[in-house]
């Protein structure tokens, strides 16, 4: 069997698996600057998996400081296929207790300031991929297989809005977001999930939901302090479900992503600049 590489963008305790062997750190420079922070290489199994701790060892970085494009490009160029995205997430619905998993199918982008980092492409290359359903179905529904096993009550489906952070949200957008019908809110997933289309990979986000925003009129307002003590006690939830997905990966078929760029470069390839094909290698280079 073909081994296969799961790429995990999360907190920097996810790659503490039980049975993960031939461990490294690597530091991968790229042409977008350099990732969040080492990455971290072992196997499982039949599996590769490679790592990234987003906001860098110790939370240094906040999510519009985040290097998207290098992390997203490093993962890419380590082999990954497939990343699932573990993220801490407000809840906006009664039901999705914090605790609770959220597989989200939609997202709502709430951002204003990362547009350079929600693409590879631009300096003399336009590129249009299908955004339509931005997250890979099939990787998805394996996740939510994968945390229901690991012990997880799990949401399969609905919409994350993407804000910009740093703060929180005001009353007011909390109920709007409700209003839309969104399920989640949280702050990074969103450029991620472009970059993985772009990149042609399968992307499944992991949503832990911490908190209930501040919408709810029944439990306080999101605090920080109480959202760690969440995070902390879901590591192993986390954990666990990446152990489960590694040897389940599905196959890469019935998805829009390992083809997402098959039409969407619109430009005349004689007139890329070469410097840009060659940073462009690990993510386009079969149709440039």
């Amino acid at each position: 069997m073909a081994e296969r590489t799961l790429g995990v963008i999360g907190g920097s305790g996810l790659y503490e698996l039980p049975g993960l062997e031939a461990v490294e750190r690597l530091a991968v420079p790229t042409p977008f600057g350099d990732p969040s922070d080492e990455l971290v290489r072992g196997r499982l199994g039949e599996t590769r998996l490679v790592f990234l701790p987003r906001h860098g060892r110790g939370h240094r970085l906040l999510p519009s400081e985040l290097p998207y494009r290098a992390n997203l490009w490093a993962l890419k160029s380590l082999g990954a296929e497939c990343v699932v995205a573990v993220s801490a997430v407000g809840s906006l619905r009664e039901e999705i207790v914090p605790g609770h998993v959220v597989v989200p199918d939609q997202f709502i982008d709430r951002t204003r300031a990362r547009t350079a980092e929600s693409t590879f492409f631009g300096r003399g290359v336009v590129a249009h991929v299908q955004f339509a359903d931005p997250l890979c179905p099939v990787l998805s529904k394996a996740l939510a297989a994968a945390a229901r096993a690991a012990g997880a009550t799990v949401h399969e489906g609905g919409t994350y809005v993407c804000m910009e952070g740093p703060a929180f949200s005001t009353r007011a957008e909390s109920t709007l977001y409700r209003s839309w019908g969104a399920q989640v809110i949280g702050m990074t997933n969103l450029q991620e999930a472009k970059l993985a289309r772009e990149a042609e990979l399968c992307f499944a986000t992991m949503a832990l939901a911490t908190d209930y925003d501040c919408w709810h009129p029944h439990h306080d307002d999101v605090q920080i302090d109480e959202i760690l003590g969440v995070i902390a006690a879901n590591v192993g939830l986390a954990r666990r479900a990446v152990a489960h997905l590694a040897p389940a990966l599905p196959p890469r078929a019935g998805c829009p992503c390992p083809t997402a760029l098959a039409h969407a470069i619109i430009t005349d390839r004689a007139r890329i600049p070469a410097e840009v094909k060659r940073d462009l290698a690990p993510i386009a280079g079969r149709y440039l």
